[in-house]
């Protein structure tokens, strides 16, 4: 607890007047919606008490904290992951910290390789569910009531209020958001062919190596999550190709545009929410 104190302490030492309520979290290639945000305090991650730097390609490591129309926002450019060696309550520290400076609402973005045989490099896929096969879970050990209950519902994991707000966007935007459930995994390896089809009889659309231990956390915290994945590459097995994590990026950066503005929309409608 300590930890996330001297974290937000620090931020909201930062803020003057701005008091965010909605956050957002970005993944691999992802990062340069943050541009989006307007009159923004930028904070280096080396610079939060108990922060590190992004050691993955793609993830620029800053928070940028300012507004986007009417709502006030706190982005992370980059994430931390349990595979770079970090104890879960470091991968879902910003997360808590987000809860802690007021934001009532989460967005969280990731790389995803597809497993659905519906969908394609590039697609946008809003996450309606997930599988944990990471192995652990942020919630292990002793419960602190201050962050949330002992044992959180997570029957709506992902918010089908925010869910429809996304795809009711898309729909103006005639952009062809899709919907799946993502496998979360340990990583950095990417999966074996015999594994993709092993998620694939499971019920998974996408696997990565992210976003459900911060989705576990935000729940915990009370937190309203909603999530995109951009599929980057089709899983082993699926596609004959090898994967790359330089490929990820480049197909990231291929669908950034209309990627931010379902973002950008996305925080101006979900500050009108409850």
């Amino acid at each position: 607890m300590n930890k996330i104190k001297d974290a937000t302490d620090f931020i909201k030492e930062k803020l003057g007047s701005k008091r965010p309520t909605i956050g957002v979290i970005l993944g691999s290639g992802l990062g340069s919606f943050a541009d989006k945000v307007q009159d923004p305090i930028i904070i280096d991650y080396n610079e939060i008490p108990h922060f590190h730097a992004t050691t993955v390609k793609g993830h620029s490591g800053k928070l940028v904290i300012g507004s986007i129309g009417e709502a006030q926002v706190a982005v992370f450019q980059g994430r931390f992951h349990y595979y770079e060696g970090h104890e879960l309550d470091t991968v879902v520290l910003p997360v808590r910290v987000l809860a802690k400076i007021g934001c009532k609402k989460l967005i969280l973005t990731n790389a995803a390789g597809g497993i659905n045989s519906e969908y394609s490099p590039g697609d946008l896929v809003c996450l309606t569910d997930h599988i944990n096969l990471t192995g652990s879970n942020p919630l292990i050990g002793k419960n602190n009531d201050e962050l949330g209950v002992r044992f959180p519902d997570m029957s709506e994991a992902y918010s089908s209020k925010l869910a429809s707000l996304l795809f009711d966007i898309a729909n103006e935007m005639d952009l062809n958001l899709k919907a799946g459930v993502y496998a979360g995994v340990l990583g950095p390896s990417y999966e074996t062919p015999a594994e993709i089809q092993m998620l694939k009889v499971l019920g998974a659309d996408m696997v990565g190596m992210s976003t459900v231990p911060e989705s576990i956390a935000a729940n915990h915290a009370g937190l309203q999550v909603c999530a995109v994945s951009c599929i980057t590459n089709l899983a082993a097995g699926i596609s004959k190709e090898k994967l790359d994590h330089d490929d990820v990026k480049d197909v990231a950066n291929q669908v950034i545009t209309p990627f931010t503005k379902l973002l950008e929309r996305a925080v101006i409608e979900m500050e009108k929410l409850n």
